[in-house]
Parts: structure tokens; sequence; C-alpha cells
């Protein structure tokens, strides 16, 4: 009986042996590591350092944009009108100022510059037509006039000219008034000058729209330059800016008078219109 009890322990304890062996195994297997595991960890990627890229300083298009150097032309045989609203007459009158500033110093007289106005910038575009058509019919008129005056003479001439007497009586007469030397034939160029500023609604818009194409049409119905010179800013301070007046603000908010540039502009259109009306190309 002993034995058989010695037996049964010894049986127990070799079966238990052969059940925990398994077990130490696994265990054992879960604590060594991996060779394919670690393999992938090695050849994964490392985490990326942040990279601080160095921006450079913003460039200004200031030095780009603009007409570039100014081109001479010659304006004393030109005349020209300006057609500007009234509304925002700050603005209005330096922009004016530079325009007239600009042609003058490019030899066009200050008689042969001809102002009008009208209330507001919507009505620019037939003001600048009406006003062009009036230079037309001042032309033919002065035409007619300087015919009649040159017939008048010859007829004088033909009849033996005036003897002492009349003479003597034309030097008692009180002496005419001194001719009117300004041009009269039909403008060159005109310019229409207009400052709209954005506000609440969208009037601003459709004014600005329409009398951009009112312009235009204006322009390519009659043939002559239409300078435009209608400033559409989003506040007070823009549009001071480009009248050169203070308290601009901006980019540029610098001074510059863009009226100037309109100026030198009606009369560079307006030399190059008289010189293809003569079938002249520029080759420069």
């Amino acid at each position: 009986m002993y034995f058989i009890r010695c037996y049964s322990v010894y049986v127990i304890v070799l079966a238990t042996c052969a059940l925990d062996l398994p077990v130490q195994r696994t265990c054992q297997q879960q604590r060594q590591p991996q060779p394919h595991l670690e393999a992938h960890a090695e050849s994964s990627p490392k985490p990326r350092h942040k990279i601080s890229i160095k921006q450079h300083p913003r460039r200004t298009m200031a030095s780009l944009k603009g007409p570039g150097a100014p081109q001479r032309h010659d304006g004393s045989g030109l005349r020209v009108a300006i057609v500007h609203a009234r509304w925002n007459t700050k603005m209005i009158d330096a922009l004016v100022d530079g325009a007239k500033k600009a042609m003058l110093s490019s030899g066009v007289k200050e008689e042969n510059i001809i102002l009008e106005s009208v209330p507001g910038s919507y009505e620019l575009p037939l003001a600048v037509q009406r006003v062009y058509a009036a230079s037309q019919i001042q032309s033919t008129t002065s035409t007619v006039a300087d015919g009649v005056g040159n017939l008048a003479s010859g007829i004088g001439d033909l009849l033996g000219g005036s003897n002492s007497q009349t003479d003597l009586q034309g030097s008692l007469q009180p002496s005419e008034p001194k001719k009117d030397q300004s041009l009269k034939h039909a403008f060159d160029a005109v310019i229409a000058i207009g400052v709209l500023i954005k506000g609440e609604s969208m009037h601003f818009e459709y004014i600005a729209d329409a009398v951009s194409h009112g312009l235009m049409r204006v322009q390519l119905d009659s043939g002559v330059p239409v300078i435009f010179g209608l400033l559409t800013v989003l506040s007070e301070g823009q549009g001071l800016a480009r009248c050169g007046l203070e308290g601009g603000t901006g980019k540029e908010a610098k001074g510059h008078n863009h009226g100037e540039d309109w100026g030198r502009a009606a009369v560079e259109f307006g030399v190059k219109k008289r010189a293809w009306a003569q079938g002249k190309i520029a080759t420069v």
C-alpha cells in the first residue's frame, strides 16, 4: 500500500510538471524579443523634426507698378478738355491741378486747356460726348468765320484798298479788342476726372461699372482719346493718397498725384492721334 501511494504521488507530480512546461515556454516566448518585430521597428521612419523654412520678406510691387519713364511730347499745338465731377471736391481739385500742371510742362498753353464740370461721376460719359461735339461745332464756326474775313479782305483789295480819308477816320476809331489767341479746333483729347469711394451699399459698384463702360464707348464712337481719370477707392485715405494729399493711407500713401499721369497721357495721345490722322505711325 505504501508503494502504491508513493507511485501515485510520483505520477501526479510528473503530470503537473508536464502541464506547467508549455505555460513556462509561452511566458518565455512572450518575454523574448521577436526578431521580425524588431526589424520592423528599426525600419520604420523616425518621427520627423519640424523643419523651419526661412521665408523671405514679401516683395512690394511698388517698383514695378506705373507707366514707366514718361515720354516727352510737344503739346504746344494741342487743345485739351478736362471734364470733372464736383463730388469729393477736395480730391477733384487736386487731380485737376495735377493734370493741368503736367500738360503745361509739356507745352500746352493754358488758354487751350478747357474745364467743364458736372455734378457727379455718373454724368461724365454724356458730358464728355457733348463737350467734344461742341468743340467740333466751334471748329466749323471758326473756319467759316476765318473764310468770311478773308473774303472781305479780298474784296477790299479789289476795290482799290483804303484812301487817306478812311485811314484818318480809321485811326480815330477805338482799337479793336485783342484777338483771341486760343485754338478753336476740336479737342485733341479729353480727360474725364471723378472720385468714387465705396460705401455700405452697392451704389459704388454700379456707378463705377457704368462710367467705365460709358467712357470707353464715347472714346470708340467719337475717335477722340478719353483719358480715364476715375478713381475707384475703398476709403477716403486711399483717395487722398492718390491725389497727393495729406492723410493718405495704404501702399501708395507717398503723395503721388495721379492727375499728373493723366495729363501726360492726354498730351501723348493727342500728338499720336494727329499723327495717325496723317497716316504716320511711330517706329519707336
